[in-house]
Parts: C-alpha cells; sequence; structure tokens
C-alpha cells in the first residue's frame, strides 16, 4: 500500500534533518524506522531531489512522500510467552521484562518479542508508534532486565510519552560493574553520540549537543568489583553503559562497551530496571512499582 504526503518546510524548521522533521509530521501514523526507510529507498524527494536521512532542510523546501506502507496490526503474531506482569488495569500494563527479550521485531527477532507476547495476552495496545510496536512507550536493551511501561490505548499512550519526554519518570537502574568505585556517589554529566569510528555503537563525544546526565550511588563494593544504583537523568541509548564505562567502571558482562571476565557467571550486561514511577495516565497520581534483581544478578551482588 503507497501513501503520498507533500510538506513545504516552515521557518521553524530550517536546519532540521529531514527524517526528523518527517518524524513529526507523520509520527501518529507511522514508525521511525519505516519514515527513514523509506528516506533511504529514495521514496522522499526534497526539491524534487532524492536525499540522506541526515539532510539539513531549508526553510520553503518541497518535501514530497511517497510512503510504501509497512506491516499492519493483522500481520503481527501472538505468542504465548510467559509475562512477568507486575500491574495492570483499563489503561496499562507494567511489565518485568527478562534479560534476553527483544521488546519489539526487528532483525533477527521477528516473531519473538514482547510485542508478540503482549498480543497474546491483551488485544488493547496503543498503535501510536505503529503497529510492529503495539503498546511500546519506551524500550530496554535486549540483554536489560526490569520495568517496563505498556500502554493500552493511544491516549494513555500520549500522556505517558510526554512524560518521558519531559524527563518525569522516576527511572532506577541496579548495575554490576567491574572494579571499586571510590566516591559514594556521582553525577556523570558527558553528552553522547554516534560513535565516529563505529556507528553501531555510542560513545562520549563533547561536540555532541546531546547532552546526558547519570546520577549513581554505591551500594556495595570491593576491590573486584560494585553495586550501584543508577538513576538516568536523560533518556539516551545506550546511556547508562556507555556513561559508566566512560567512568571507568564498565558493566559487569558488557560485551559491546565492556570486557568479558570470567570470574562472573552471567551471559548479559548485569544492568536491571529496578524502580519505575510516573503519574497514572488516569488519575494523574504517581505511582511506583519495583522488581528484585534477577536471580544471575542477585548471585553476583551476594558475594560481597
Amino acid at each position: 500500500m503507497r501513501e503520498e504526503f507533500f510538506f513545504e518546510v516552515e521557518k521553524e524548521y530550517a536546519g532540521q534533518r529531514v527524517d526528523k522533521y518527517l518524524q513529526k509530521k507523520l509520527i501518529l501514523r507511522f514508525s521511525r524506522t519505516l519514515i527513514k526507510k523509506n528516506i533511504e529507498n529514495n521514496n522522499v524527494l526534497v526539491n524534487s531531489l532524492p536525499v540522506k536521512p541526515h539532510h539539513k532542510l531549508k526553510k520553503h523546501d518541497k518535501i514530497s512522500v511517497l510512503l510504501m506502507q509497512q506491516e499492519s496490526h493483522n500481520d503481527m503474531v501472538p505468542l504465548d510467552i510467559p509475562l512477568d506482569v507486575v500491574f495492570e488495569d483499563d489503561c496499562i500494563l507494567v511489565i518485568n521484562k527478562p534479560a534476553g527479550m527483544v521488546v519489539h521485531p526487528a532483525a533477527g527477532h521477528r516473531d519473538d518479542t514482547l510485542v508478540n507476547a503482549l498480543l497474546a495476552h491483551t488485544p488493547k495496545l496503543s498503535d501510536v508508534s505503529g503497529p510492529v510496536k503495539l503498546g511500546v512507550v519506551h524500550r530496554l536493551d535486549k540483554d536489560t532486565s526490569g520495568l517496563l511501561v505498556v500502554a493500552k490505548d493511544n491516549r494513555t499512550h500520549e500522556i505517558l510519552a510526554e512524560q518521558f519526554k519531559k524527563h518525569q519518570v522516576k527511572k532506577i537502574y541496579i548495575a554490576l560493574v567491574l572494579g571499586r568505585v571510590e566516591r559514594d556517589e556521582g553525577l556523570i554529566d558527558a553528552p553522547l553520540s554516534r560513535n565516529p569510528f563505529n556507528r553501531k555503537k555510542i560513545a562520549v563525544v563533547f561536540a555532541s549537543k546531546r547532552n546526558a546526565q547519570t546520577y549513581y550511588r554505591v551500594l556495595k563494593r570491593n576491590n573486584e568489583y560494585s553495586v550501584l544504583e543508577v538513576q538516568p537523568k536523560t533518556g539516551r541509548t545506550h546511556q547508562i553503559r556507555v556513561h559508566l564505562t566512560y567512568l571507568g567502571h564498565s558493566i559487569i558482562g558488557d560485551k559491546t562497551y565492556g570486557k568479558t571476565s570470567p570470574r562472573f557467571d552471567i551471559q548479559r550486561q548485569a544492568l536491571h530496571a529496578s524502580l519505575l514511577g510516573f503519574l497514572h495516565p488516569r488519575t494523574s497520581q504517581y505511582v511506583e512499582f519495583k522488581a528484585a534483581l534477577p536471580e544471575d544478578m542477585r548471585k553476583i551482588a551476594e558475594r560481597l
């Protein structure tokens, strides 16, 4: 299925990337991934010429979009995967996601994701982020465990997304890191961006305008490793993992940003989203949820 759209760039969007511009205009109907894919397939023209996703727009640029439709809700396969439901009512679900589970379908993970499990659990899921991200308001990395809130309808999704955007959501993680963290607490304030030498990774890049702040507090420590309570003040991709590596104490088991250690029997990064708090979309009352450490992390923490 094809759909056509035409835009003339407004003054306030001059200098913005074309992919970011189209996300603002079309995100209520189409996913960011689909928009980017169509740009890369030359289905987006600026002043009649194909462009790259990072192309910077000018005032009065004329954009034509021939959007090839993505998968529909009916293409998604419900799968009876057990879910650890911490809380559920008529508009939200709070899930304790296990390590190893991908949140939504992507390359290599078509039918074994949290979304597939959610579809088997309930027919009520928001589709603001597109039909392959049903209910998904925010994400955790595949190998990070812990709490996620899921929206059952679009209005709930929009309210929650706004809280995340304004950094009004309380998120606390437990991280097991290599080495002895000497300071009892601290704030890591270092901007993040794509690693200029490896675009698949994130790095601290001081020329970046994407500011990022992570607060940490030591719960336990010895000369071998430390247990930290971590609270991200911003929500950048891989923020906690990159910031702790920058601090000199990479997360145990993090094969991407740290180094593996045979001393620890864990097959993933030792990072767990242990607390999630936000204003309930219906009542506007603050609600808070907690999830205990999973067994693989608990065994290491108990060695202290």
